[in-house]
């Protein structure tokens, strides 16, 4: 049984604008995702050349209708760099921003908890929008904040699952509250990244990207949405942005052994 949270209707707001979902082109070219991972399977030795860790605890959330078998091989790679890799341990991702918050800050103090230290947050697709919640809520157990394709800016109803999150969540993003996507596509008060690409197939790019400040960077890679978990110029961003020490933050620089995954740089925030 789907649980149905009440949340107001409200009109959309006149600052917001409306964007399109991806192509049904795009959609289908997601297949590409299998290449991608045998890609990343086949570059380890390179990937793991990328800046070692020190330790700190890291919690990976899987996106939408996803398990924690699809960010398996991320938390495989992220070991072996030396981090503290977690995986969120709540079975299926159904949705619901909502009705998992209470769940994922239970979660998040545990493992600060355990380990002592501020917890480094990657969530891929609705698990970065997940990840951001997390972090405004209680910013003194976040590290830092990296998501993969994640919808928190704009318009976050431009994806090609939204009537499968509103069926199995029972959340309706475009009815959710201006303040609550205002905040998640506002600035946090700790370094983030967000990864995303523009041949996404699940969801409009332009949902993934915030504006570039000081301590957030938008970092575009040539992949689809389901390979982002994977795909090898993802995974070495991830472990840069990882690596900086804590309370320190530089921009990413687009070269090593995956340089021409990176487009060139051309968009710094998220268009109006």
């Amino acid at each position: 049984m789907v649980s149905m949270v009440p949340i107001p209707e409200r009109k959309p707001a006149a600052g917001r604008p409306k964007l399109r979902r991806p192509s049904k082109f795009l959609m289908f070219a997601e297949w590409r995702a299998t290449l991608e991972f045998g890609f990343g399977v086949a570059t380890l030795p390179a990937l793991l050349t990328a800046p070692r860790g020190d330790g700190h605890p890291v919690l990976v959330l899987p996106g939408f209708l996803a398990t924690d078998a699809s960010t398996d091989f991320m938390r495989r790679y992220l070991r072996q760099l030396g981090y503290d890799a977690y995986p969120w341990d709540l079975g299926r991702n159904l949705g619901g921003v909502y009705s998992m918050r209470k769940r994922l800050r239970v979660l998040l103090k545990s493992i600060f908890e355990r380990t002592g230290r501020p917890v480094s947050l990657v969530g891929w697709s609705l698990g970065g929008v997940y990840a951001r919640d997390m972090a405004f809520a209680t910013p003194e157990r976040v590290r830092d904040v990296i998501t993969l394709g994640s919808p928190f800016a704009n318009d976050a109803t431009a994806t090609n699952a939204n009537e499968l999150y509103e069926f199995f969540s029972g959340e309706s993003i475009g009815t959710a509250p201006d303040d609550d996507l205002d905040r998640l596509a506002g600035r946090l008060p700790m370094p983030s990244t967000s990864i995303y690409t523009k041949t996404d197939g699940v969801v409009n790019w332009r949902t993934c990207i915030g504006d570039v400040t000081a301590t957030h960077e938008n970092i575009e890679v040539f992949a689809s949405h389901l390979g982002l978990g994977s795909n090898p110029a993802a995974l070495w961003a991830i472990a840069d942005r990882l690596a900086l020490p804590a309370g320190t933050y530089r921009s990413f620089e687009r070269r090593g052994p995956f340089a021409l995954g990176y487009p060139a740089l051309r968009v710094s925030a998220a268009p109006a």
